[in-house]
C-alpha cells in the first residue's frame, strides 16, 4: 500500500488536504501529524512514501525534520508545504533534502498536490 503522511499543525488545513487525497486517490493511506515529533514517530512505524511537511510546527521547523527523515529516510519523497513562499525557504527546504517546495498560496497548490501523489505513485509502481 502507497501511504503518504500529513505533517501541518493547522487541523482545517490538514483536514481539506486529507479530504482532496481521499477524494482523488481513496486507495492510499494517509496518516496525519500535528508536530515534528509525531512525524518522526509516524515515519518510524508506517514508514510513509510520500511526506507533505509544514515549515513551521509547534516546537519544531519541517525543515530540521525534513533533514533528519532525509539522514535515515533518503527514499521518502518529502514536499514542503507552506504559506512561506520566500526564496530563502525554498532554498533551505532543498538544501536539507526536500524533493519539492510548494507554496500554499499559490492559486494551483491543490493541483499540485495532487500531481505530486500521482508521480510518486507511478514511480512506485515501476519498481
Amino acid at each position: 500500500m502507497f501511504n503518504t503522511l500529513l505533517v501541518e499543525d493547522d487541523i482545517s488545513y490538514r483536514k481539506t488536504l486529507y479530504d482532496a487525497l481521499h477524494l482523488h486517490f481513496p486507495l492510499i493511506g494517509v496518516e496525519e501529524a500535528g508536530d515534528g515529533r509525531e512525524a518522526l514517530s509516524k515515519v518510524e512505524y508506517r514508514r510513509p512514501d510520500l511526506i507533505f511537511m509544514d515549515i513551521q510546527l509547534p516546537g519544531d521547523n519541517g525543515l530540521d525534520i525534513t533533514k533528519e527523515i532525509k539522514q535515515t529516510h533518503e527514499d521518502i519523497v518529502i514536499v514542503i508545504l507552506t504559506s512561506n513562499g520566500l526564496p530563502e525557504y525554498r532554498q533551505q527546504a532543498f538544501l536539507n533534502g526536500a524533493d519539492y517546495f510548494l507554496s500554499k498560496e499559490d492559486d494551483f497548490c491543490m493541483e499540485n498536490i495532487l500531481t505530486r501523489v500521482d508521480v510518486a505513485l507511478a514511480r512506485l509502481s515501476r519498481h
